[in-house]
């Protein structure tokens, strides 16, 4: 099982265990990745399912306050009519979607918490420093990762991006691969910036970063996204 469904919770079958089993399937693969320390975009996925669920709970709270009112009668102290809440007629559609989503809610939390732990132990083995002098503009520049073991440098172009959503305006970093050097004496990190610089003349004076693994991850599922979060904490501080 590759992904958990964006709609996961309220297409096909509407079956507790049924969704049950779907969920913990897709749990089952996250935890398994989490050990094999693959951490994206698995965690991307269920930040959002978590916020999903919520979001859906939120509004079937607000679906049964809105629901009709009687009057239970009149406070004589200051005449306020005082009111309750008339038995909602539930569907069992809506009832199972509840109950799965009870179910889910703790266990994405769970997981996600997992997950973030994982991240904070594979950060104190990464590390970022600038390489050479760096220019008054860093939203575009050259990030090189590196992990000492394999003795190789893979070389990126990033450029920082800017986009919004209901709630706030967020950062993030666009990169594309440029090549992988082979490390030796004579490629230096900062020999591999000049050589970059002559070689690409869009970027004459380009803000280079060293993002240093001590151990060896697995590149796109976690070095590259914990780098490129790194590299957006320090441009934009």
């Amino acid at each position: 099982m590759k992904s958990l469904e964006k709609d996961w919770l309220t297409t096909g079958l509407i079956d507790f265990e049924y969704k049950k089993y779907v969920l913990l399937a897709y749990l089952q693969q996250v935890k398994s990745n989490f050990k094999s320390k693959k951490l994206y975009p698995d965690l991307r996925d269920l930040q959002y399912h978590y916020d999903y669920s919520m979001y859906f709970k939120d509004g079937i709270d607000q679906m049964s306050i809105q629901f009709p009112k009687r009057i239970k009668g009149v406070n004589p102290e200051n005449l306020d009519v005082e009111y309750e809440f008339s038995n909602q007629p539930q569907s069992e559609y809506l009832s199972e979607i509840e109950s799965i989503m009870e179910y889910a809610l703790p266990r994405f939390k769970n997981a996600l918490h997992e997950g973030e732990q994982i991240v904070e132990e594979v950060q104190k083995d990464i590390h970022i420093a600038p390489i050479g002098i760096l220019p008054l503009y860093k939203n575009d520049g050259y990030l090189l990762l590196h992990e000492p073991i394999i003795h190789e440098t893979r070389v990126y172009q990033y450029n920082l991006t800017i986009f919004e959503n209901k709630h706030e305006r967020l950062r993030g970093l666009k990169t594309f691969y440029v090549e992988t050097i082979k490390k030796s004496a004579l490629s230096t990190f900062e020999n591999i910036k000049i050589d970059l610089v002559k070689r690409y003349k869009h970027l004459p004076n380009p803000a280079t970063y060293l993002v240093e693994s001590k151990y060896v991850l697995p590149l796109e599922e976690t070095f590259l996204p914990i780098a490129k979060k790194k590299v957006v904490e320090v441009v934009t501080n």
